[in-house]
């Protein structure tokens, strides 16, 4: 979610509009996985996973058998794509839809943290790929593989580095440096997948962590639970990360729906302010956000966010009342069309995917099919810009082949990778250069 942890892409000199076909400034193959990449010291990190010789992934994507592996973390060249070092390791999954590690990596202090999808918890060194310390967070914290394995990228608090673990804790601060604890916090028997977030509210510094039964706020520094808001994912299904609006906090669920929350501060403790009225992910009866995958937006009072069945949605953030909504973000181009019906919504269009990126007074969207759509939001509408594909789909586990990995902004570029490549796009607006 880049420095400051909200999805938005400060860059200037960007496009403003899109050619039909994009300028690559590079390619370089890579494995499967849903990691996204990071963007920094003039490199780019990303994660994947290789099976082992004679190994394949199960025909059943929910199946959790033990399939043998290794994950590997890639350090490359930002100019040209090369690969400057790998750091690879053993890892076993026994978790659904095994393609590959989900959290993106974090880079601070030229250090690059890492979590692989079975709890495997690496400090590297960013120059060399060295390993500094490692944790297995399984095994240190009787923590089950959850379904979807660990998918909640780590957040970096000063010299604190804070993971959703699960087991004895929920939330485990490490020292950044040597990796020895310093708090864990709450118990669980499912820590669910959003990641950890903090924010300012009032005087408040909240550390806000949604699990699969509550969305809690805790002391920073201590771990200690300032307050606890029960809200129970079907499926364990927290998956999105918590957003703030002035003093409200919104969350959503894949079945349960959205939540907004009321935060104060004196004493401080949240409150419900609405939610869904819906506990499913039937499209034809939910009328709030039902998020799977990707993070909504809050901006001038109004809620965007892709719902359960691959609708772009517009919420009022008072009241939750939907405003508008589109297929259009999240259905691909075929001959030169977008079937934007919203007539014939069906089990294809379930689990539809695109994430949002705010960039001046404009969207960038990229979705599950690879491409990369620059539009417009607004109360009125969704008024797309321009659209091209920049990744082929080919990860074969959902219902057709699909891209689930949020793309990196940065160097007036946008690098987005799938199971096979990653890639570097110019986004640059000709004129400033």
């Amino acid at each position: 979610m880049g420095p400051q942890r909200d999805g938005v892409w400060r860059e200037t000199g960007i496009t403003t509009s899109l050619p039909s076909k994009p300028n690559y400034r590079w390619k370089t193959p890579i494995g499967a996985g849903y990691t996204g990449p990071a963007v920094a010291l003039g490199k780019v990190f990303i994660m994947d996973r290789i099976l082992d010789e004679g190994v394949q992934n199960p025909s059943d994507s929910f199946s959790r058998a033990a399939v043998r592996g290794k994950e590997r973390v890639h350090a490359l060249d930002e100019s040209n794509g090369k690969i400057l070092w790998t750091h690879e390791y053993p890892c076993t999954y026994t978790i659904s839809y095994a393609a590959g590690p989900r959290c993106t990596p974090l880079i601070s202090g030229g250090k690059v943290y890492t979590l692989g999808a079975m709890g495997n918890l690496k400090c590297l060194d960013a120059e060399k790929g060295t390993v500094i310390w490692e944790k297995e967070l399984m095994k240190e914290y009787k923590a089950p593989a959850q379904t979807w394995g660990f998918s909640a990228h780590p957040l970096l608090d000063g010299n604190r580095l804070i993971c959703l673990v699960g087991g004895t804790a929920a939330a485990v601060a490490f020292n950044k440096d040597t990796g020895n604890e310093i708090w864990q916090s709450m118990e669980v028997s499912k820590a669910g997948y959003s990641p950890p977030v903090i924010y300012q509210v009032g005087g408040s510094r909240q550390l806000i962590i949604w699990t699969a039964e509550n969305v809690n706020g805790l002391d920073c520094e201590s771990g200690k639970v300032l307050w606890s808001v029960r809200f129970p994912s079907n499926a364990s299904l927290s998956v999105s990360m918590p957003r703030l609006d002035g003093d409200r906090l919104f969350v959503t669920a894949f079945y349960n729906g959205p939540l907004m929350l009321k935060l104060t501060t004196d004493p401080v403790g949240a409150k419900e302010l609405w939610k869904g009225g819906v506990v499913s992910e039937n499209h034809r009866k939910t009328v709030g956000l039902h998020s799977i995958i990707p993070t909504p937006v809050i901006a001038d009072g109004y809620i965007y966010g892709v719902c359960s069945y691959g609708q772009l949605r517009c919420l009022k953030a008072d009241t939750g009342e939907r405003v508008w909504a589109t297929m259009r973000a999240t259905r691909p181009e075929r001959d030169g069309k977008i079937d934007e019906s919203m007539n014939n919504i069906n089990e294809d269009d379930r689990w539809g995917n695109a994430f949002l990126t705010p960039q001046a007074d404009r969207y960038w969207i990229f979705n599950e099919h690879g491409d990369l759509i620059l539009a417009k939001l607004s109360p009125k509408g969704y008024e797309e810009l321009g659209r091209m594909n920049i990744l082929k789909a080919d990860n074969d586990m959902a219902r057709h082949p699909v891209v689930w990995s949020h793309p990196a902004y940065a160097n007036r570029s946008c690098y987005a990778r799938n199971d096979s490549e990653i890639v570097c796009v110019d986004l640059s607006d000709k004129k400033s250069k």
